[in-house]
């Protein structure tokens, strides 16, 4: 005859739960974590970036060599002059921005009031041999195109090299 107590799970004789070891702890801690990790990524990603291309710190750049000067372009979507800080320090270019929009709206049975707020931050480092006294920079459809061109002496420094046939 069966007694109750060998009913009870934790009772039983014949089959005693083993204690989970530290590591089988941390394996599933960590797994539990990467799963959320994961998880949480993904909700990031499909917010995507609220329509604020500036939101990421990082302004998307060229720099490219144009006849005798470096052209800098940046795009800057959305912001104004009085939002740009543009300097040169030593060998670096740094460009900062900073871009508030606040919109409220209030109509006949609701108040609408929206915040965005968002800041840009590059340092571009600059070849030598400009002529930084030079440089000049543009606003034009949310794209700052700076133009720095070559010292005379490193112009004078540039030799070509022919290419033969091998």
């Amino acid at each position: 005859m069966m007694k109750i107590k060998d009913l009870v799970p934790w009772t039983r004789s014949e089959n005693p739960r083993q204690p989970v070891s530290n590591a089988e702890q941390e394996d599933a801690h960590h797994s539990l974590k990467r799963d959320i990790n994961a998880l949480v990524d993904k909700f990031v990603e499909k917010i995507g970036n609220l329509d604020l291309p500036w939101q990421d710190n990082e302004a998307k750049s060229d720099v490219v060599q144009a006849g005798d000067a470096v052209e800098i372009s940046i795009e800057l979507p959305g912001m104004d002059l009085a939002d740009i800080d543009l300097s040169i320090s030593g060998d670096m270019l740094v460009v900062k921005g900073e871009k508030k929009v606040e919109r409220q709206e209030e109509k006949q049975g609701y108040f609408l009031s929206e915040r965005a707020y968002g800041q840009i931050y590059r340092a571009i480092p600059l070849p030598p041999g400009l002529d930084t006294d030079d440089a000049k920079a543009d606003l034009k459809n949310g794209v700052l195109t700076i133009s720095i061109p070559q010292s005379a002496e490193a112009r004078s420094l540039m030799k070509k090299i022919s290419v033969n046939k091998a």
